[in-house]
């Protein structure tokens, strides 16, 4: 996909809508100087160009029971090509994994997992690791404390 040429404009746009997607185009319109409808063409263009990826809620994890994150890094047995996509597959629709990357290094994933409580995390460890003969180790981290958890991007201009 190319990356679309952004202005000011846009970036300021993107810059507000990361930050809170429910504001209003007319809001927009006045912090950035424009017309509304010029705010809602760019918007547009943004979704449809790919720029916008999705609009979700981010939702609080213990709001929802998932007290406990996780830092996981993944050893595969194999890198071969099926052994991965059945990996990424599998993460991607595990409800716990909020993230999953293949990396470079030591391990060939990294993933960022919430679950409920020890017993839970033990119960997605052994569904995910142990029961997969194509996973040679991992390593845990627990996360004592969040420090700086954040979707935005910087998105001002580097002039």
């Amino acid at each position: 996909m190319r990356t679309p040429d952004l202005d000011d404009l846009d970036r300021a746009i993107l810059d507000r809508l990361q930050r809170d997607a429910r504001t209003i185009a007319e809001s927009i319109a006045v912090e950035v100087g424009m017309s509304t409808a010029a705010v809602q063409r760019r918007i547009k263009r943004l979704r449809e160009t790919g720029v916008i990826a999705r609009e979700v809620a981010v939702l609080n994890p213990k709001a929802l029971g998932q007290a406990m994150t996780f830092i996981v890094e993944v050893e595969m047995e194999r890198e071969k090509s099926e052994v991965l996509d059945a990996f990424r597959y599998q993460m991607d629709a595990d409800e716990n994994v909020q993230q999953c990357y293949y990396v470079t290094g030591a391990y060939d994933f990294v993933l960022i997992v919430t679950a409920r409580d020890m017993e839970d995390f033990e119960g997605f460890t052994q569904r995910t690791f142990f029961d997969n003969g194509n996973v040679r180790r991992f390593t845990t981290s627990i996360v004592m404390r969040p420090i700086k958890v954040g979707l935005t991007l910087p998105v001002r201009s580097r002039a």
